[in-house]
C-alpha cells in the first residue's frame, strides 16, 4: 500500500521557519523524483520544489518556484524514505496547503500525499 504522510505543518508567524516532512512507503523511494506542491484557498496547485531520484544521472538536483529561492531548502533521506522541505524567512502568501509528490523515474505511475496546512500570520 502507497502512503505519503505529510507533516511539520502548522502556524508560524511572518519571518518564522517549519519544515516539513514526507514519509513514503509502498514504492521504491529512491526510484522517484520527490517534490513539494502548494495549494492556497483560491489558487491552482504549484510546484515549490523539487529533487531528482536516485537513479538518475543528475541524482539529488534540485529546482524551486522563484517565490521561494533563496528561503526554501528541499532534501532527501532515501535510508529514511522522506523528503523534506526547511522554509525559512515565512511570508503570508506562503500560506497554504503543502502536498507531497512522488512521480518515477523509470515508469509512468505517481503519487499524492494528503497534505498539510502552512498558515503565515501574526
Amino acid at each position: 500500500q502507497v502512503q505519503l504522510v505529510e507533516s511539520g505543518g502548522g502556524l508560524v508567524q511572518p519571518g518564522g521557519s517549519l519544515r516539513l516532512s514526507c514519509a513514503a512507503s509502498g514504492f521504491t523511494f529512491r526510484h522517484y523524483a520527490m517534490s513539494w506542491y502548494r495549494q492556497a484557498p483560491g489558487k491552482e496547485r504549484e510546484l515549490v520544489a523539487a529533487i531528482t531520484s536516485a537513479i538518475t544521472s543528475t541524482s539529488g538536483s534540485t529546482n524551486y518556484a522563484d517565490s521561494v529561492k533563496g528561503r526554501f531548502t528541499i532534501s532527501r533521506d532515501n535510508a529514511k524514505n522522506t523528503v523534506y522541505l526547511q522554509m525559512n524567512s515565512l511570508k503570508p502568501d506562503d500560506t497554504a496547503v503543502y502536498y507531497c509528490h512522488a512521480n518515477s523515474a523509470v515508469f509512468t505511475n505517481h503519487y499524492w500525499g494528503q497534505g498539510t496546512q502552512v498558515t503565515v500570520s501574526s
